[in-house]
């Protein structure tokens, strides 16, 4: 059941005297009110700083409208005019089912002549009249499916590409079914209405229709000989279109962002890279759980203050005891700079984890989310609008695409993510506030930008600040945002990398898709999913995906240090290092040579996902270690990048070596400096007592310095 009420914005951030537009769903009777307010601790544990949400100004009532989403992906052709097909004609189309659970699962549809899959193989179903063919689909083999239509009968002929041995994969059948006249045609689904279903887990590739008869037993290449009509998926791959190369040139587009760039029926492992051999790339993967953009009609715009000061910000909505509160980033006018501190959302990271469905809202979780007053909506509940990149599709493979345009309940002030008995079960953007909340609560002026907004202006945005900080998990980067950063520090710039594993994960964007971000899981990393054999490659923007460390830019590079090790969501201790008394200005106030043992991520300063230094990576050798993390519960473990066996390591250590966090500070050129905290649950520990603890007086010891 979908949310009472719950928007989106067009984009995440905004700058002074730009619009925003919000687009909302309600299904409550009266109009609902829109406000903005200033987020500035989204953590509503009692026991921190509880939720600060600040009102700034009304924005109205509006009508209460429901916005349906449509679901699942495939491709759309729509003629100008009404065509006949010759007759006789051969349709054609390779297929490779991935989920056969016997359900219907349309190959192609044209204006209700359907095409599809099952378990017991392929059936032509054109009204009343279905021609199905009496050989069984194997899941993940490929087939071609051929439409033989003649005076008013079709024979239906299902070919197993490669043989499966104890499976008679392949026959035909035959009825009495005309050709039909086409006008709009579906790939990898069926046609309702205005919209779509019956959506086909799986790949399609070469759609064609040839005059004449065409039954002999090799396989057709539309390539190969005079078409009517052939859908070439290979073409345009980094877009949503695909053309027609037959006289007619009746191109198409793809609606909810299939995957493609993937492995068609003709790949054998001769190239890995879809720009090479487009041909051995032509399919496309449909997903009955594909989301691009819900569509919804724009609700009202907001029109960002010329005075409104830089920061995090939210648009909030009420109707009958519903709320929700959409979180904006409003940066400073363009071209100025209005403090010496820029905190750079972690937006890229926000958006692959958006809806991140982890499978643990139990009567427990909802139990302190209630108590809590918590935000009420989890992704385990609400899978219509769409699963992360973190996730699988129904077929089990992985979420490589994920959408702004939708709502994002992991992006909302108060979500719980775990429910964490030592702490608050904060990640991402919640998590974050812990540090914008101490800021703000110090006196220390910042203003905010983001990975989208840094992505598209490069270094120019960072020009002008004396520091730039992160959250707690800045995770997935482009070229572009750690090309930025780098020439930032290169150039006097001073760096603060207030978590764990971060720059991690290459992403792909692209301006022809907005909104959208790509990741392919490959080679090694913790991953939730692995790339298929030869689709490392994004479809966005042709570039190699997978770890940065694998793509020759390891974190330690830029910040010091990478990832290590990972547990759960626990956290532990910090204990300072031998270091010369020029240092002693970070450890200004703190006391004991043991810090960080408290915190609202997990109970502890050092937790989760934790990150050291390496020169061998890139640390640089004036980096000094100023502490280490230690007392690691028993689930913490090296992550798999750093292990060549399961005793034997890349650095040589032991794996439990490499179970450590390790704060660093050097120095780059012309006054630039870094500071890396290397664990994800740093941030959390700052609220203790009120911010007053040694994590906030090492922090706050730090920026001050950076930003003097």
């Amino acid at each position: 059941m979908t949310a009472p009420l719950i928007g989106y914005t067009d984009r995440f951030s905004a700058r002074p005297g730009e619009t925003l537009a919000v687009k909302v769903s309600s299904q409550l009777p009266g109009p609902f009110a829109a406000a903005l307010v200033r987020i500035r601790s989204a953590d509503p544990n009692p026991a921190g700083a509880g939720m600060r949400i600040q009102p700034v100004t009304g924005l109205g009532t509006h009508p209460s409208v429901f916005q349906p989403i449509q679901l699942g992906s495939c491709g759309i052709v729509v003629l100008p005019h009404p065509a006949a097909l010759p007759d006789p004609c051969t349709l054609v189309v390779r297929v490779q089912p991935r989920m056969l659970d016997g359900r219907p699962q349309t190959v192609l549809d044209i204006d209700g002549l359907r095409l599809l899959v099952g378990p017991g193989g392929a059936e032509l179903v054109a009204a009343d009249e279905v021609c199905a063919v009496d050989a069984p689909m194997v899941e993940g083999r490929w087939y071609e499916l051929r439409c033989l239509f003649q005076a008013g009968r079709a024979t239906l002929r299902q070919t197993a590409l490669a043989p499966t041995w104890g499976a008679a994969d392949s026959g035909q059948a035959e009825g009495a079914c005309a050709p039909p006249t086409l006008h709009r045609l579906l790939f990898g689904a069926r046609a309702a209405g205005a919209g779509w279903t019956d959506v086909l887990d799986g790949r399609i590739e070469d759609p064609a229709i040839l005059p004449g008869l065409h039954a002999g037993a090799a396989p057709i290449d539309p390539g190969a000989q005079p078409v009517f009509a052939w859908w070439d998926f290979s073409c345009g791959i980094d877009t949503i279109a695909f053309p027609d190369h037959g006289p007619h040139a009746w191109h198409g587009a793809f609606r909810n962002l299939p995957t493609r760039g993937v492995r068609g029926s003709r790949w054998a492992g001769a190239e890995m890279c879809w720009r090479h051999a487009p041909r051995d790339y032509a399919a496309v993967h449909t997903h009955a759980d594909d989301l691009y953009d819900c569509e919804w009609a724009t609700s009202f715009v907001f029109h960002v203050p010329a005075d409104l000061r830089s920061g995090v910000y939210g648009i909030h909505l009420e109707c009958d005891g519903a709320q929700d509160t959409i979180p904006i980033w409003i940066l400073p006018p363009k071209g100025a700079v209005t403090a010496p501190i820029a905190f750079l959302a972690s937006t890229f990271t926000y958006q692959a984890y958006a809806n991140h469905t982890r499978f643990n809202v139990d009567d427990a979780y909802r139990a302190r989310r209630a108590a809590w007053g918590a935000y009420p909506h989890n992704p385990d509940e609400h899978a219509e609008y769409g699963m992360s990149t973190y996730n699988r599709h129904p077929d089990n493979t992985g979420i490589c695409l994920s959408t702004m345009r939708r709502p994002i309940l992991t992006m909302r002030p108060g979500f719980l993510t775990f429910n964490d008995a030592r702490g608050s079960g904060l990640r991402h953007f919640p998590a974050d506030s812990h540090l914008t909340d101490w800021m703000e609560g110090a006196g220390f002026a910042f203003d905010v930008i983001t990975d989208h907004d840094l992505d598209a202006e490069g270094l120019d945005l960072l020009q002008g600040y004396k520091v730039v900080i992160t959250g707690s998990h800045p995770e997935y980067h482009t070229p572009a945002t750690l090309d930025a950063l780098q020439a930032y520090t290169t150039g006097g710039g001073r760096l603060m990398y207030m978590g764990g594993n971060g720059f991690y994960w290459r992403i792909a964007n692209s301006t022809a898709i907005p909104g959208v971000i790509e990741v392919r899981r490959a080679e090694g990393g913790i991953r939730a999913w692995p790339a298929e054999p030869g689709e490392a490659y994004h479809q966005l923007d042709g570039g190699y995906g997978g770890l940065w460390r694998r793509n020759g830019r390891p974190p330690q590079a830029l910040a010091g240090v990478g990832f290590s090790a990972q547990g759960l969501f626990e956290g532990s201790c910090y204990r300072r290092m031998p270091v010369g008394p020029e240092h002693d200005w970070v450890f200004d106030g703190v006391a004991d040579a043991v810090f960080g043992g408290e915190g609202l991520s997990g109970g502890g300063a050092a937790g989760f996902e934790l990150d050291r230094a390496d020169l061998r990576l890139g640390t640089p050798p004036n980096t000094v270690i100023l502490a280490r993390s230690e007392g690691h519960q028993a689930h913490f473990v090296a992550v798999p990048e750093e292990l060549l066996s399961h005793v034997n390591t890349v650095t040589g250590e032991r794996p439990a070596d490499l179970i450590r966090a390790e704060l660093v500070l050097f120095e780059t050129q012309h006054g630039g400096m870094v500071f890396a905290t290397g664990s994800i649950t740093w941030c959390g520990s700052l609220p203790i007592r009120g911010y007053d603890n040694d994590v906030a007086r090492i922090t706050g010891n730090v920026l001050r310095r950076f930003s003097a």
